[in-house]
């Protein structure tokens, strides 16, 4: 096996992976390990790449759902593959496994799929649609009956959580308070309490717009979590594989939406491609009929959403784990744009097939 000397986000050094890979060659079945390549685009998970014997596989070590949830998900991708989407089946260990467990570490494996991330407006119009229509056919083959055994039949409703004014001012204030107690403070201290401020400017003069009820409106059902560039992989054009189905569950359908297009064609780039979006909508609407009420609804709580949280600071301040620092003053420029646009963003979600 070649030698070399990549870290994994967890700070587990080569070594020891090298000693799981060991195990999980046996369980697996792989043969002789040939190249184990760390991949530092992962934000969440330990992944790699492995060339063995037996051909290259995707290596992740799940960290960030339990493992029999990460079982149930696996298991969920034969059906879809059978339904013809562009998804890895994953490889069952010699114990029958989709999750195998070394020294507490859970890991998984799927066929290796070449391809590249495409973010943003690096998609043309075309590719946009495309995108959308694969989310509708995820969100479609995810919810068809043969799936109940693994996936049971959701609700008609879910409720959904909206952050209040004031708690979101409370926690603005209560990360000022910590970045001003810091003996030492970085660049990123800096730069984040000031973006915390124009925060607090935001949320007293749009916080009575905050989305009225719990419930929200439209169609739900089961979901993938996370479509977007880093998790699909396009090869001369065409997608080629949607990957990390670790977050499946039950969730609006135009709250994926929603997500899917603010993150794909805007976020890091501190504004939203209306034009992809649009297309992007059309696409995804040609599959599932989602009434424009439902985009309406799902559209504003996002919005909201990102005006009333402060996940990438839990990252930095709370869990000490720095690997989205660099997703914070973009995604603060980006809600600040989209504030000021909220009519134009709602007509690109309202693109009709």
């Amino acid at each position: 096996m070649t030698e070399a000397t990549y870290e994994a986000p967890s700070g587990t050094r080569y070594s020891e992976i090298a000693e799981d890979l060991t195990v999980l060659s046996e369980a697996f079945g792989l043969g002789e390990v040939r190249e184990c390549r760390f991949l530092s685009d992962g934000l969440m998970n330990g992944n790699w790449r492995l060339d063995t014997a037996e051909g290259s596989f995707a290596l992740k070590r799940i960290m960030d759902v339990p493992l029999p949830l990460a079982r149930r998900n696996l298991a969920v991708l034969s059906g879809l593959a059978d339904d013809g989407l562009p998804v890895g089946r994953a490889r069952v260990s010699s114990a029958g496994d989709a999750v195998v467990e070394v020294a507490g570490r859970g890991y998984c494996l799927s066929p290796w799929m070449e391809g590249s991330h495409l973010p943003g407006t690096a998609l043309s119009i075309r590719q946009a649609a495309d995108l959308g229509v694969l989310l509708g056919r995820i969100h479609r083959s995810l919810n068809e009956e043969r799936l109940d055994g693994l996936l049971p039949p959701g609700p008609e409703q879910v409720a959904v959580a909206v952050t209040t004014p004031a708690e979101a001012y409370q926690e603005a204030d209560r990360f000022l308070t910590l970045i001003a107690g810091l003996e030492r403070r970085t660049a990123f201290d800096g730069e984040a309490a000031a973006a915390v401020a124009e925060r607090k400017v935001l949320l007293e003069k749009y916080g009575h717009e905050r989305p009225a009820g719990e419930v929200a409106v439209g169609p739900v059902g089961w979901t993938h979590g996370d479509v977007q560039h880093r998790n699909v992989l396009w090869r001369d054009g065409v997608i080629v594989g949607v990957i990390d189905w670790d977050r499946i569950r039950v969730r609006p359908f135009g709250e994926e939406v929603a997500r899917t297009a603010t993150v794909q064609f805007g976020g890091e780039d501190g504004f939203l491609d209306l034009e992809r979006t649009s297309a992007f909508v059309a696409g995804y609407r040609s599959v599932v009929p989602i009434p424009l009420p439902a985009l309406a609804d799902a559209v504003e709580r996002l919005w909201w959403k990102r005006m009333s949280d402060y996940w990438q600071l839990v990252f930095h301040y709370d869990r000490d784990d720095h690997s989205c620092d660099h997703l914070f003053l973009p995604a603060e420029r980006f809600l600040a744009w989209w504030t000021e646009r909220r009519e134009a963003v709602q007509e690109a979600f309202a693109a009709m097939p």
